[in-house]
């Protein structure tokens, strides 16, 4: 029998110390920000320890091929738990500069096939991909698939994913025409989502000596999609998207 390989060592050490950071009060606490049946899988460990342990971890094998600590993510991913699936993004998020266009479809099967509740879809969708995207813009095109998609969270994907660059006030075009192609969809979870998107370029954020500063990036141009859409948008998506405009613009795009 062959001794295992380091990186199944490191997987396992990071389950354990999962499982000892666990306590009930936190894991009962999470299933607060879910809806009935669809609460993430939890060992119960708060997510800055979370942190603490992908980090830590991550020290150990950041001299690993690419390849070897994607299969690892894909190792934790396979858990189901929330806890593994964080770490998991903490690595593939540290690898933003090895990205290379292969990548999409690894993180497309991770969406597709783990992803089971909101929180594993955002951490995924925000970061990982965001930076990816960010670097291969070309497949945003592929996020106007997932929009088509019959899977929920590919959909929710499609405009989450968008939600890093569209601070940055980056590719307002593709999330107007992404929004329309989610405007009528029946999941509340996909309506939060793309207008959590549109609410995000509406609203760019830059770091400015270590401060947020918020500019109104693209505001008259979302705040143009709402008015026009208002009549069939949910109003689900509707006030998520509209949640830091002016109270002028709120009223307008609020009216019957």
């Amino acid at each position: 029998m062959n001794p295992p390989h380091p990186s199944e060592k490191i997987v396992a050490q990071v389950r354990k110390a999962l499982k000892e950071c666990a306590d009930k009060r936190t894991a009962a606490t999470s299933d607060h920000f879910f809806k009935e049946g669809e609460a993430a899988k939890v060992y119960g460990v708060q997510a800055a320890k979370v942190r603490k342990i992908a980090q830590a971890s991550l020290l150990q094998i950041k001299e690993y091929p690419k390849q070897t600590i994607f299969e690892m993510c894909e190792e934790l991913w396979k858990s189901g738990y929330f806890e593994e699936m964080l770490v998991a993004c903490v690595w593939s998020e540290s690898l933003h500069k090895q990205y290379e266009p292969a990548d999409f479809l690894l993180f497309e099967r991770w969406l597709g096939n783990y992803v089971s509740n909101w929180a594993d879809c955002d951490t995924l969708c925000n970061h990982t991909i965001g930076d990816f995207l960010m670097r291969y813009p070309d497949y945003i095109a592929q996020l106007k698939e997932w929009a088509k998609s019959s899977n929920r969270w590919l959909r929710r994907g499609a405009a989450v994913s968008l939600i890093i660059p569209a601070r940055r006030g980056l590719f307002l075009n593709d999330i107007l025409e992404i929004a329309q192609l989610l405007l009528t969809d029946k999941d509340d979870l996909v309506q939060k989502g793309y207008g959590w998107m549109l609410k995000a370029a509406s609203m760019s954020e830059t770091f400015v000596k270590g401060e947020i500063q918020t500019k109104k990036k693209h505001l008259d141009a979302v705040f143009s999609f709402v008015l026009k859409n208002k009549s069939i948008m949910p109003r689900t998506a509707l006030r998520y998207a509209i949640e830091k405009m002016p109270a002028d613009m709120k009223a307008k795009a609020m009216e019957k």
